[in-house]
């Protein structure tokens, strides 16, 4: 199952980089049309974006509680 998570490919928090990815979108065309939005001040793009980088796990933050303690007792 895809997990939105915040990827490895940043530019500054992976926030747009893990949109795409999670969409299978082309991250270019995620990281211009955010740019647009926030040059242009539709909606709060700017804050959303904090708020993603917030809430949204790191790619290697994202295993489940069960897959974290299988590793750690070696299963």
């Amino acid at each position: 199952m895809k997990r939105l998570v915040r990827s490895a490919n940043r530019k500054i928090a992976g926030v747009c980089a893990g949109v795409a990815e999670f969409f299978g979108w082309d991250v270019a065309t995620v990281r211009l049309v955010w740019f647009l939005l926030a040059i242009l001040g539709v909606g709060a793009p700017v804050l959303f974006y904090l708020i993603l980088s917030i809430v949204m796990p790191a790619e290697n933050q994202a295993a489940s509680f069960e897959e974290r303690m299988n590793k750690r007792l070696g299963k």
